[in-house]
């Protein structure tokens, strides 16, 4: 591949040439459409002429068939079948006269277009002269938004969020689940959340297949119900009705459906029967994670008998069978299984088994050969590691997203599904999570062309639109600053830890800090480190309509550091020497910086999101703030 230093393109294509002239684009001209069904490419047609509008100043009408006069076309858009040999791929070559695309589905044509956009969003009216062949590693290239862990985001903010991720060639959209979906015969469950409605979905299944991507329906069905079992009308279904005992803690509260009661599967029938309707695709993800309590409460008998992971895989073979009978795939985390792979073999073969882990190492080349040994379809599923931070682990992110692929491919992953989840209050912003979408859609496109991608520049431009490329790397860098506190936490920041732990639970960092440094000194070092990563954001040029609350939402994130920093060196009891340049006693300037940071959580919460679930999220800002409060 030969590719101009200055051409950065997200996905890299793999196969790309430079073959040294220029193509000067004038007004005037025109976008053919050569298909049997002009209809199926009108959509790519009108992404095309608008961004050349916005870009080059130009603007081509657009016409169907090959009648039009050939001075006069500029682009030519053809589906020709079995013209390449990918579904999903497409070559297209800029000569100093025109472009060609040709693929072999109207899907070819539209990623070809994306890739043809980003060239006019670098070059304006003076496009390289080139070759390109291009087609996805994996066939299916996902992406899951928790919207259960408080934050349901409003649809303007997931139509934003599917038009970048279509332009990245992203080709599956999940919501994850457990009770944002507004069912009608349970609106106990939802009453406080402000729920996708039926409506929506709709209008969301719509606006995905426009831009090729496939709305996967997701509704946890086995663990993960607490929301559902802490109402009376449900408790009765649960494992351990009143709490239980898991690896992250004592939990007063239900978690996982007692699988042995009918109830659990006909409540999980009739979710299916009201949620299903409204989605095109043929896939389901039932979860059936992290059933954590199974075999300590009603089903202990049983357990004991016949072994956990057989009553685990019984009821999940219970659920395929439903899923099944209605014509569908069925998608399932595969986390329980990995600790009784023995059962593996027996899973049916037309389900998809998801392997999820989100940490740089995680064992996906392990557990993939356990799957694809037993013959058993299966995604691998790392994620953002945007979740537990406030502002990113950028290294283990770009690690885990990497792993995933590398061994997704060795394997034969038929899937890659990046994940975005929301625990603890979904404090992250949205745009903390670009950095984890755009570089798993790119090594999930073409893993050996984009391994090595200038991931902060991409971003920076595809992502933030920055005119004067600061924001990718400036977000790339604030993800990775808690690593100069020198404490490492699992599937967290120790920042973000300290903001949620008590005064009392804070020491505990200081004692493993002294294996390689004094804390009060990390966090110094860390403070002087965000000021430095954001020094420049003022003044970063965005070309989004949403630059000025971008900025706001990262400036957010950065003072949440920063209040982390303090926090830690007033509770390790050097707030006199530490504040000696302030007038006012550290514990004050932190409770007044606590409210001013509450105030702006509140405002960048509504600009993206419902309001539901806003108050359990501000609870755990409530909680950080209180101790301060204290005599």
């Amino acid at each position: 591949m030969t590719l101009s230093a200055d051409l950065l393109l997200l996905p890299t294509p793999r196969q790309l040439d430079l073959t040294g002239e220029v193509f000067t684009l004038a007004s005037g001209g025109l976008i053919v459409l050569d298909s049997p069904d002009a209809q199926a490419l009108r959509f790519s047609a009108l992404a095309l002429q608008n961004a050349l509008h916005e870009q080059a100043g130009v603007d081509w009408e657009i016409v169907a068939g090959t009648a039009a006069p050939l001075d006069k076309v500029n682009v030519i858009l053809s589906v020709v079948p079995g013209s390449v040999q990918h579904p999903q791929g497409y070559e297209m070559t800029i000569t100093p006269d025109r472009i060609y695309v040709v693929a072999s589905a109207p899907v070819g044509v539209f990623y070809a277009v994306q890739t043809l956009n980003q060239i006019l969003f670098q070059k304006g009216r003076a496009l390289p002269t080139l070759r390109c062949r291009d087609w996805p590693d994996f066939p299916n290239r996902g992406v899951m938004l928790d919207i259960s862990r408080d934050k349901v985001p409003t649809m303007e903010t997931l139509y934003g969020l599917i038009d970048l991720l279509a332009s990245w060639k992203v080709n599956q959209f999940q919501l994850y689940t457990e009770h944002t979906f507004a069912y009608r015969n349970h609106p106990v469950v939802w009453a406080e959340a402000s729920p996708i409605t039926g409506a929506e979905i709709l209008a969301l299944d719509a606006y995905c297949r426009q831009r090729f991507i496939e709305l996967v329906p997701n509704q946890n069905s086995f663990g993960h119900m607490r929301r559902w079992l802490v109402h009376d009308q449900y408790r009765h279904l649960a494992e351990c009705p009143y709490g239980c005992d898991t690896a992250w803690g004592h939990f007063d509260e239900p978690f996982t459906l007692y699988p042995g009661d009918p109830d659990s599967f006909n409540l999980i029938c009739g979710l299916y029967d009201e949620l299903l309707p409204h989605f095109n695709s043929r896939q389901l993800n039932v979860g059936c994670d992290e059933t954590v309590d199974l075999g300590q409460g009603r089903s202990k008998e049983l357990v004991e008998q016949q072994g956990q992971g057989r009553v685990y895989v019984d009821f999940v073979l219970k659920i395929y069978r439903n899923v099944k009978a209605r014509g569908l795939t069925m998608q399932f985390w595969g986390d329980v299984l990995m600790n009784h792979p023995e059962l593996v073999p027996e899973l049916p073969r037309d389900l998809i088994a998801l392997e999820w882990g989100y940490d740089a190492d995680h064992p996906f080349d392990e557990h993939g050969a356990i799957f694809a040994t037993s013959g058993v379809p299966f995604y691998v599923c790392p994620g953002t590691s945007s979740w537990n931070t406030v502002a990113g682990r950028t290294d283990n992110a770009l690690g885990n997203l990497r792993n995933a692929a590398e061994n997704g491919l060795k394997h034969g992953a038929i899937g890659y599904l990046n994940t975005d989840w929301g625990d603890n209050g979904h404090w992250q912003p949205l745009p903390v999570s670009y950095l984890g979408f755009a570089y798993g859609a790119a090594v999930s496109w073409a893993y050996a062309a984009n391994r090595d991608i200038d991931v902060a520049q991409a971003v920076g431009a595809y992502a933030f639109r920055d005119a004067g490329g600061l924001m990718g790397q400036l977000v790339y860098d604030l993800g990775n600053v808690h690593k100069t506190v020198g404490v490492q936490t699992f599937n967290s920041t120790v920042l973000f830890r300290i903001l949620q732990a008590t005064p009392e639970e804070i020491g505990k960092y200081a004692a493993q800090a002294s294996e390689t440094g004094n804390l009060l000194e990390t966090l110094r070092a860390t403070l002087a480190q965000i000021d430095r990563v954001t020094a420049d954001l003022v003044s970063a040029r965005l070309q989004r309509d949403d630059a000025d609350l971008l900025k706001r939402e990262l400036t957010w994130a950065a003072n949440m550091l920063r209040h982390a920093c303090w926090r830690g060196i007033w509770v390790l009891g050097r707030a006199n020497d530490a504040d000696k340049d302030h007038p006012l006693d550290l514990r004050q300037r932190l409770a007044d910086d606590a409210e001013a940071l509450l105030a702006e959580y509140e405002f960048i919460w509504h600009a993206r999101n419902r309001p539901g679930g806003f108050k359990d999220s501000c609870t755990r800002l409530e909680a950080m703030r209180s101790h301060y409060l204290k005599n």
